[in-house]
């Protein structure tokens, strides 16, 4: 940062699934979702940057700009737009600051957006959502330093539903259960550190297609029930040891992402022939990244390495959790 600017700096965590859960369709076109999140520690960075001799508005976006820095693949589309989440979520905090505060063109300076995007883009690890979520409370500390008035954590809460259903879970962090369209949060309790391997094979899923894709599978398989009852994982989390939790994991939407994208059962099989790493590999969230959960650090930095050197085509990473949620840095 230089002498003529000032920067606000928070994070948010990516995230994995340990449960996913899909009811029927609502009237509102989402599902009903009884999931379990697990927060993980690869965290995205959002910087609010304000220039010293920075012009001042008083309606609109205060935001000039946007520029993400990828620490992962580069997706084939600009993202730095006034339609990013990250940005959204600047707008928002800004637009319930003025109307809360009741001064008609309240004073904000003009400022610029920077993104440190660790997590796979549009890879079920809600990515995005952990951006809206550092956008938020990045934007709440400016608006508090430039002109004394904050958001309660109620209403960042209101504000991330608004924005995306994983949203308030990069708020949050942690280990939650969320119902719903997974947006209604519940903490579940839990012991120890797990480790994971994340595997992107890079071939893309929508998450509305996945949705939709299982919906059929149902309509013609009438075995592929949903899976609501989180109890047995909830106790699995207790004992802290992986073995147990790796029994538990499950993710409805694993049929569908195989179905969409059969790569990914093949990856799936290679990543569990390594028995003496993995306990279990699923699928994170719609896919199309698979979650290894690995015995200990030793073994997901080994798996790292093996499947970088042995699997083509695939971007991969490890890394542990439960991770706090959304946090101020700087």
């Amino acid at each position: 940062m230089s002498s003529s600017t000032r920067e606000i700096v928070a994070s948010a965590p990516g995230k994995v699934n340990l449960h996913l859960g899909v009811g029927n369709a609502r009237a509102d076109g989402y599902h009903e979702l009884v999931t379990v999140f697990q927060a993980v520690e690869r965290r995205e960075r959002v910087r609010i940057v304000v220039e010293d001799e920075a012009a001042c508005v008083e309606s609109g976006s205060v935001v000039v700009g946007m520029q993400t820095h990828f620490h992962v693949d580069v997706p084939d589309e600009d993202i730095d737009t006034p339609r990013n989440l990250t940005w959204r979520a600047v707008d928002a905090v800004v637009d319930a600051v003025r109307a809360r505060s009741g001064v008609q063109g309240l004073s904000l300076p003009k400022a610029k957006l920077v993104v440190d995007k660790h997590v796979f883009v549009a890879g079920g690890m809600a990515g995005g959502s952990a951006d809206a979520a550092a956008g938020l409370v990045a934007a709440n500390a400016y608006v508090e330093r430039y002109c004394g008035e904050r958001l309660s954590e109620e209403d960042l809460y209101d504000l991330a539903a608004g924005l995306g259903a994983d949203v308030p879970f990069a708020l949050h962090g942690h280990t939650a259960l969320g119902t719903g369209r997974g947006d209604a949060l519940v903490e579940v309790l839990g012991r120890g550190t797990y480790w994971w391997v994340f595997c992107n094979p890079k071939i893309g899923i929508s998450t509305g297609k996945a949705f939709e894709t299982l919906d059929d599978l149902r309509h013609d398989n009438p075995a592929l029930v949903p899976h609501l009852d989180t109890a047995a994982l909830s106790q699995a989390l207790v004992t802290g040891d992986p073995r147990e939790l790796a029994k538990h994991l499950h993710n409805d939407l694993e049929a569908a992402a195989v179905a969409m994208r059969p790569r990914i059962a093949a990856l799936i099989t290679r990543i569990e022939s390594e028995t003496e790493l993995v306990a279990r590999a699923i699928v994170s969230g719609s896919g199309p990244t698979i979650a290894a959960l690995c015995f200990d650090e030793e073994a997901a930095r080994t798996l790292e390495t093996v499947l970088r050197d042995s699997v083509e085509g695939v971007e991969v990473f490890c890394t542990s959790g439960p991770s706090a949620g959304a946090q101020l840095e700087a």
